[in-house]
């Protein structure tokens, strides 16, 4: 994947997950409109790339070893990121969307619907319009 995209006008995002096959599946599934330019798998990774890569969005998974997901949507908060958080998760609980909410996230897409949801979520985050997965899919 390129580090860097050239004059494109696609929206450039970032892909943290800490399992190689959602970050695939969340790759293809975003192409068709977007430009890749990272995908990392723990928090601290997700960080330096989105302040040195300085994405459009950032999907982002909430449950991952060592930092998680929350922690690092607010960590780019307080560094001034600019970029648009998009959970991409396995948790559908009123309380974590809620959480997930709190640190500033506009999407939240869970896994089971990846390959309907994300592009969208990630296209109304662009937009500034929140996105969440219908429930109990």
């Amino acid at each position: 994947m390129p580090s860097n995209i050239t004059s494109s006008n696609r929206p450039r995002v970032l892909i943290v997950d800490d399992n190689g096959e959602v970050r695939r599946r969340s790759a293809a599934a975003l192409e068709r409109q977007c430009d890749v330019v990272g995908s990392v798998q723990d928090g601290s990774s997700a960080i330096s790339s989105a302040l040195s890569l300085q994405p459009d969005v950032v999907v982002l998974d909430i449950s991952m070893p060592g930092m998680s997901g929350l922690e690092v949507a607010s960590r780019l908060q307080q560094a001034g990121c600019q970029a648009r958080v998009v959970f991409l998760t396995i948790h559908e609980e009123d309380d974590i969307v809620a959480a997930a909410q709190a640190t500033g996230a506009v999407g939240y897409v869970i896994k089971p619907r990846l390959t309907a949801d994300l592009l969208p979520a990630v296209l109304a985050a662009l937009e500034g319009h929140p996105f969440v997965s219908p429930h109990g899919s």
